[in-house]
């Protein structure tokens, strides 16, 4: 496996800037870290990025998360690991993922669920986390980037590697 091209965020000049000042600004609105891990991964099985779904399980793992939840994201729905407010935040997830699949992307009572367990400063920083996390997928998807082993110097404590600089 090859990827079609070298990462745009590593040609572009500033585009890995611009995508990590992005999440930096949803990491500081007060929404728990773990609920941006379960919906960064969430977007990523969705979108089918290799790249995304190893580095998010990898930093679910080092955060301390346990299998059972790491390993049901995508059956999210059908398992008893997952708070209200992260079943709300794993809800919009879906619906902000999949906006083509229905009429009203996202329904009022999707938006609603998610507002009752958050404010608005961590509702614009879930859906900042969202709109990141898809734009890391596309550009991972479309140019084919390929996931592995060195995807853990990325993530602190996974595989007892450091982050890196």
């Amino acid at each position: 496996m090859q990827p079609r091209i070298e990462s745009p965020v590593m040609t572009a000049p500033g585009a890995m800037q611009a995508l990590q000042k992005l999440s930096a600004a949803a990491e500081h609105a007060g929404l728990p870290p773990t609920t941006i891990m379960l919906v960064t991964l969430r977007a990523s099985q969705i979108n089918g990025c290799s790249v995304c779904v190893d580095m998010h399980t990898r930093e679910l793992k080092a955060a301390g998360e346990t299998d059972e939840r790491i390993l049901t994201v995508s059956a999210w729905r059908e398992t008893p690991y997952f708070t209200d407010a992260e079943r709300a935040a794993l809800e919009l997830t879906e619906a902000g993922t999949r906006l083509a699949d229905r009429s009203d992307p996202v329904p009022d009572d999707v938006w609603e669920k998610a507002a009752r367990h958050y404010d608005e400063r961590q509702l614009g920083a879930l859906v900042l986390s969202i709109a990141g996390i898809n734009a890391w997928n596309r550009i991972n998807a479309i140019t084919r980037q390929i996931t592995g082993e060195w995807i853990s110097q990325w993530i602190p404590g996974a595989d007892g590697a450091a982050q890196a600089a």
